[in-house]
């Protein structure tokens, strides 16, 4: 059988790094893309190929495909659209250009990509897209505004896709993961030293007593988190299945709140998840 192959997006660490691992042990030709070239030429060390593509840079998008296409002979067996940051903060708090920055990140560029691949895979007569989202796109949490809109507005365009899609051989497909061990929290505080301006905030109070106190934790484990591994084995079931799903849910968390939002009142919802 002919070898298939993967783009998976964000592979210097967490989900994609396990992803690219986790699909190369499994017999597929990966292709590690990340964002900054140090960690391009540290995947390719490790034997990936690995394309720079960084979803705030349109170029890079296109040339990044290029180079993946031109390595295939023109083919792609699947996609997926993994990376993303938060700017944790009211969203009172946040500057509209703090908005725009993210968006262009963790969703803009999901859907260029996407755009770019699918007269690919239509022209081959298969192919899989899978979209990395989150229990924040099933529910908000205080603090996560910027990121839950961006999570939130991803559900949306995939779910339209998928229907737009259902008289093509291509399945389209969201992984929904809660609270997975990866270095979004870290990665986060120079964002949040960016745009926030806390101290002037009229939740100045709030943002000491609690905010900063979890983001820059150097504690254990959240409750119910997962490794990047558990995210891996839903990638490769939405992967191989031949009648996939079109959403996977990974942790305890995402399973209860995709039941809760369907069983309760909105302000009951909301009133759960703030003593959450």
């Amino acid at each position: 059988m002919t070898q298939k192959s993967i783009l998976i997006t964000g592979c210097s660490s967490g989900i994609g790094y396990d992803a690219a691992m986790g699909l190369r042990a499994a017999g597929w030709r990966v292709f590690a893309s990340c964002r900054q070239k140090k960690d391009c030429t540290r995947l390719r060390d490790l034997g990936f190929e690995s394309p720079l593509i960084d979803y705030e840079d349109t170029t890079t998008i296109k040339t990044g495909l290029a180079e993946v296409l031109d390595a295939t002979g023109g083919t792609l067996d699947a996609l997926f659209n993994n990376g993303a940051y938060a700017i944790p903060g009211a969203v009172e708090d946040l500057p509209t250009d703090a908005l725009r920055a993210i968006f262009e990140a963790n969703f803009f560029g999901y859907h260029d990509l996407t755009r770019q691949v699918i007269p690919t895979m239509r022209a081959q007569g298969h192919g899989r897209i899978v979209n990395c989202s989150s229990v924040l796109g099933l529910v908000p949490l205080a603090w996560r505004g910027a990121y839950v809109s961006t999570k939130y507005a991803l559900e949306g365009l995939t779910d339209t896709l998928r229907i737009e899609m259902r008289d093509t051989p291509l399945h389209i497909i969201l992984i929904e993961p809660g609270p997975i061990g990866t270095e979004i929290r870290r990665n986060a505080r120079s964002h949040f030293e960016k745009w926030i301006d806390w101290e002037n905030s009229a939740r100045a109070d709030q943002y000491s007593a609690s905010l900063q106190k979890r983001l820059y934790s150097e504690g254990g484990k959240d409750a119910f988190e997962l490794t990047p591994v558990a995210v891996t084995k839903k990638l490769l079931h939405a992967l191989q299945s031949p009648h996939p799903k079109p959403r996977y849910y990974v942790t305890t968390p995402t399973y209860l709140m995709g039941t809760l939002r369907r069983l309760l009142p909105t302000r009951a919802l909301d009133w759960l998840i703030a003593k959450s």
